[in-house]
């Protein structure tokens, strides 16, 4: 007797146990990839229809000053996963693009918040685009994930009957280390998988899937990081979707808008399974783009200016909801700034989901303020920058004011009256552009070299040009 008592007690003491005992929501983080900011019927768009997102947004908190850490992709992928700002570990561009990325990923040293919440009892999944390594020690399931479907590289084609037939052709032809990583095999926890169905809709599927095997699971909440790569290039749509916007005159428009719907009817489909297996109440759902829209494919960031790969606004923020039935009031809109660097501190935090000490974070737990429509990072810094050929563009938010240098002098925005950008209020407010100026130089000095270039060219303009000449955006002041 006196040993079953001690067996129970150690059983009821377990850390998973007294987790499971708590009530520890689902997490699904679903990210599209070059979403405009406008693109979304929620956030604006009046030509393409998202019905399923905009009733998800209606139903949670609408964000309207959201930031991604960076405004492309890798490093922005790098800053959500991580909590960090990927200019602080070398990821401030994206990963080589040759044959599996040269061998290189985001540093095995840096924790991903998949690691957090598995270790926490959380069962993992990513669907979708990696783009944080290809090589063994950055694979998916070694970074946290206890499922992955999807690509390790930067993006894909969409239609199978088209990308198989070309693998199937290069490969015959003994082209196999240069066949262009879009058109290569989607793959299940490392092994290559023969996707049929167009590619938004197999991520979708594959999405369903895992939400009826978390539903088997009821003592282990999930954490499912949905990846979608639309509406990224290459730019390819379905005839029925690109029938429903027949009204689109501009034949770029048109496809992207079928590219986003596709993304759209695959959320009703999640949806449909999260209540169809009692998930839905008590799922925390987060929807976002990883940077900005080109306009170039048909995108819209209206009415922000800038696009993809910018510090200007249309470059890094990015139209976004929370929805959680339980714990989210509907109907509401968060207007103050907050930044993709806060989903680790935050999701580990609803999740009970203990952080070692050690553990370097660039964000902040933001729940409690996005509950009570508070101020979240009041007087607090978000940044964001840009290597170009020569020269660096830094912008820095702080409450309603953006420090920003993209041509060699700062300019002062009060973005919450001026998402434009339209016009410099630095002259009026030079102690304010001085201050931020300060803890945006402070901030620089935390960056390391670059682990990695895109390609070989950025790497030697780079050395060449002695970069990151942060002495140059950050002159002395006068006197």
């Amino acid at each position: 007797m006196k040993k079953l008592i001690v067996s129970l007690c150690i059983l009821l003491l377990s850390p998973c146990s007294l987790m499971a005992a708590e009530s520890r929501p689902n997490i699904l983080l679903v990210l599209t990839d070059d979403l405009g900011y406008a693109d979304v019927g929620f956030n604006g768009a009046t030509d393409i229809q998202t019905p399923s997102l905009d009733a998800l947004a209606e139903g949670g908190t609408k964000f309207t000053s959201a930031y991604n850490v960076h405004p492309f992709c890798g490093p922005s992928r790098a800053g959500l996963m991580t909590g960090r700002y990927p200019h602080k570990f070398g990821a401030q561009f994206n990963l080589p693009t040759s044959s599996r990325s040269g061998g290189l990923g985001v540093p095995t040293d840096e924790l991903f918040i998949s690691k957090v919440l598995q270790d926490a009892g959380y069962y993992t999944g990513v669907i979708g685009k990696w783009h944080l390594g290809q090589a063994e020690p950055y694979h998916p399931n070694n970074r946290g994930f206890d499922e992955f479907y999807g690509f390790l590289n930067g993006g894909h084609h969409y239609l199978p009957e088209k990308f198989s037939e070309m693998y199937s052709r290069q490969a015959n032809q003994g082209l196999e280390h240069d066949i262009f990583q879009y058109l290569r095999p989607l793959e299940r926890n490392g092994v290559e998988v023969d996707e049929t169905e167009y590619v938004t809709d197999g991520l979708s599927r594959e999405a369903v899937k895992f939400i009826e095997a978390a539903a088997k699971k009821p003592q282990q909440p999930f954490f499912l990081y949905l990846a979608y790569n639309a509406p990224h290039t290459p730019m390819q749509a379905k005839a029925e979707d690109m029938a429903k916007f027949s009204n689109i005159k501009d034949r770029k428009r048109q496809v992207y808008a079928a590219m986003v719907y596709a993304v759209d009817r695959g959320m009703k489909q999640v949806v449909d399974s999260l209540k169809a297996t009692g998930q839905f109440e008590d799922t925390l759902i987060v929807f976002l783009s990883d940077n900005g829209g080109k306009p170039s494919t048909g995108a819209s960031n209206s009415p922000l200016m800038g696009k993809k790969g910018d510090v200007t606004e249309g470059g890094y923020r990015t139209p976004m909801f929370f929805h959680w039935p339980q714990q989210i009031t509907s109907g509401e809109t968060y207007t103050h700034p907050v930044t993709t660097l806060d989903f680790f501190p935050t999701f580990a935090s609803i999740a009970n989901a203990p952080i070692s000490p050690s553990k370097q974070l660039d964000g902040k737990d933001i729940f409690q303020a996005v509950k009570s429509l508070q101020p979240a990072r009041q007087g607090e810094m978000i940044y964001a920058v840009r290597h170009r050929k020569g020269y660096s563009e830094i912008a820095g938010r702080k409450d309603n004011f953006k420090a920003i240098n993209t041509k060699g002098s700062w300019q002062l925005f009060d973005v919450d009256k001026d998402p434009g950008e339209t016009k410099d209020i630095s002259k009026q407010y030079p102690m304010v552009l001085r201050e931020m100026l300060a803890e945006m130089e402070a901030w620089s000095w935390t960056h390391t070299q670059p682990r990695w270039f895109h390609i070989h060219k950025e790497g030697f303009e780079w050395r060449e040009a002695s970069m990151p000449r942060f002495h140059e955006s950050f002159p002395p002041p006068a006197g």
